[in-house]
């Protein structure tokens, strides 16, 4: 479609072209030194990513947590805290995505919407290691140059909403009612 007229005009800019949303929920498995007796607590901590565009369709998230486990062991008696690093790759399909832009050159934003997060910690059924259930989600946006048509005014006219104008005018029956002293000069 052409609109190269003078009723015309073509605005190159930068846009959104692409938007998607991943939601991963995973199991991961720590074997601590000792046998655990029970979860103390579990914290993930230390979450790091970065992203880029992947193909036409989707974007790749690579990036790494610290998993940290506090646990008792030898029938309650001693603690101790065991640390995993996590590494993933989330690939994030684009659910909208806009096939009209101009360049190949794209802009990832990738934001999480849910840090990694322990939902469960327990012991396993064989006693010597520790299951951990693990969410994250991340959204993210493709931001490539497109193309804009807009039409052009040839009048200039500038649309003035009637309801935006006010009347900063003050007339003096508006004055008359308006007491000069209301201030008690007491307080």
């Amino acid at each position: 479609m052409s609109f190269l007229n003078k009723e015309y005009r073509e605005i190159i800019t930068k846009a959104v072209c692409g938007k998607g949303k991943k939601f991963t929920n995973e199991t991961h498995t720590v074997k601590p030194p000792q046998k655990p007796s029970s979860i103390l607590g579990c914290w993930i901590i230390n979450h790091r990513y970065h992203s880029k565009k992947k193909t036409k369709d989707s974007v790749e998230v690579n990036g790494h947590f610290d998993i940290n486990i506090w646990y008792s062991y030898h029938n309650n008696t001693k603690t101790e805290v065991v640390r995993d690093r996590v590494n993933y790759q989330d690939i994030i399909p684009l659910s909208i995505k806009d096939d009209q832009s101009i360049s190949d050159d794209f802009d990832v934003v990738c934001r999480t919407t849910q840090q990694p997060n322990c939902l469960e910690c327990e012991i396993t059924d064989k006693g010597d290691e520790i299951k951990v259930e693990t969410e994250r989600e991340f959204i993210i946006q493709v931001i490539g140059e497109t193309k804009v048509y807009v039409k052009v005014d040839p009048e200039g006219y500038k649309y003035v909403d009637e309801e935006d104008q006010w009347d900063f005018e003050v007339i003096d029956e508006e004055l008359a009612d308006v007491n000069p002293d209301f201030l008690n000069k007491n307080e």
